[in-house]
Parts: C-alpha cells; structure tokens; sequence
C-alpha cells in the first residue's frame, strides 16, 4: 500500500508539473553587423554588403575617394544619388577573390595614386551593380574622376 500511494503522489507531482504553462521562447539569431552604428574604418574601404569587411586595394577606383574620404557603402553611402563609380570585382570574395584584406585603419594613399586600377563595373555603393562598358568605360563623370588631388590618369578639365 505504501509503495501505491508513493508512486501515486509521485505520478501527481509529475502531471502538475508537466500541465504548468510556460513561457514561449524564440529562438535568437545574431552577428556582429551594427547597422546604424558607426562605419567600417578601413584603410581602402568596405565592401557594401554584410558583414562590411574591408575591401583590399583595387577593388574600389578613385572615384569613390573625396580628398581621401571614403564616400561610404551600404548604410553608409554619402554620395551623390545617381553616383556609379568603378569597382574591380577581381576583388570581390563573391566572385573569387581569395587574397588578403586590409586590417582596419584609416585611409592610406595607394603608393600608385589608384593609376593600377582596372574596373570592370560599377556600383552605386546601395548594393547595385551594373556592367562597367555599359557607356564605353567612362563612369558616371565621363571619366574625369572625382578632384581628390590627383589627376587620375586623365587630367582635369
């Protein structure tokens, strides 16, 4: 009898516990991604998709330097509305790029003044790409390139 009411008890004890309701919990995902949060600082910029890595050397054209400032990418960008600048997608993780990244750091002048550079298309720096022989090569500025100090290889008008 003891060992029935004992196990009784037990059973009981196991029911209210299971029928009690709990709290709903969802499941959480996250990465380190601050959008809204400061820029990426990165020495030749940042790729404008996420995580926002630095992008290596060659990858971005003069263009999207203003006197050594990044015009930004991604959430960022401050540049011009209809702004389209030269990208080299040689650069590019998404297309095959396996070499090395910049640390992050300030701007560094390319020992070259960017005259190495070879674009292939452009981006606008929200994420859209277009084929960069679209207008013969010359960029959304007929390729005259932004003024950041240097004659870009084409001179200033």
């Amino acid at each position: 009898m003891r060992g029935i009411k004992t196990l009784l008890v037990t059973a009981v004890a196991a029911a209210t516990f299971l029928l009690i309701p709990t709290p709903k919990a969802d499941a959480q995902i996250s990465f380190g991604v601050q959008i809204g949060g400061p820029a990426p600082l990165c020495p030749y910029g940042y790729f404008d998709y996420a995580p926002y890595n630095c992008a290596p050397y060659g990858y971005y054209g003069p263009q999207w330097f203003v006197n050594g400032v990044f015009l930004g990418a991604g959430p960022w960008f401050r540049g011009p509305r209809d702004f389209y600048g030269p990208v080299n997608r040689a650069f590019d993780p998404r297309f095959g790029y396996r070499g090395r990244f910049p640390e992050h750091g300030r701007y560094r002048e390319p020992n070259d003044h960017f005259r190495g550079f070879q674009g292939n298309y452009e981006r606008d720096g929200r994420g859209h790409e277009r084929d960069y022989h679209r207008d013969n090569g010359r960029g959304h500025d007929n390729g005259r390139g932004h003024d950041n100090g240097h004659d870009n290889g084409h001179g200033h008008d």
